[in-house]
């Protein structure tokens, strides 16, 4: 993969709409230092080409219910590319996990998970992530707090 080409206003804004993503183009465009129709031309570039990759609001978890933030690490009991991938396409039916990662190290894979409360996570690892035919090992990390918080990419 080659690495995008950006110059300043392009890292402007990027850096502008992954701190403030709902703002207008004008608005866009005055932060950045430039007329309104170019900076639409440098979105929809920036779009395009996928470096932009969608839009999402932020919503606050324990407002909605879901209180629980925890993480698990997970070791196979194989890693073969079958079973890899088979965990990984595994994950996209299970909601609690709202991320995952194939990491190195002592586990194969990282899930970030939000769940209702304890009750709710503990039945999930138990009948849904220890059950998968390719776990072998299941540690977790409950959190207490949220201690930063800001868009996936230094920019």
């Amino acid at each position: 993969m080659v690495r995008a080409e950006l110059d300043a206003i392009d890292i402007k804004i990027l850096r502008e709409l992954q701190n403030h993503g709902r703002m207008t183009n004008v608005e866009l465009a005055d932060r950045v230092g430039i007329s309104a129709p170019p900076c639409l031309r440098r979105v929809r570039k920036l779009e395009e080409t996928g470096i932009i990759e969608g839009y999402q609001a932020m919503l606050n978890s324990p407002k909605l219910g879901l209180d629980l933030v925890a993480f698990c690490m997970v070791g196979l009991k194989h890693q073969s590319e079958a079973n890899l991938k088979a965990f990984a396409a595994a994950t996209a039916g299970w909601p609690l996990v709202r991320q995952a990662w194939m990491v190195s190290g002592d586990s194969d894979f990282l899930l970030h998970c939000v769940a209702e409360n304890l009750t709710r996570f503990q039945d999930f690892v138990i009948e849904v992530l220890t059950a998968n035919e390719h776990v072998d090992t299941v540690r977790t990390m409950l959190t207490i707090r949220q201690v930063k918080r800001l868009g996936l990419v230094e920019i």
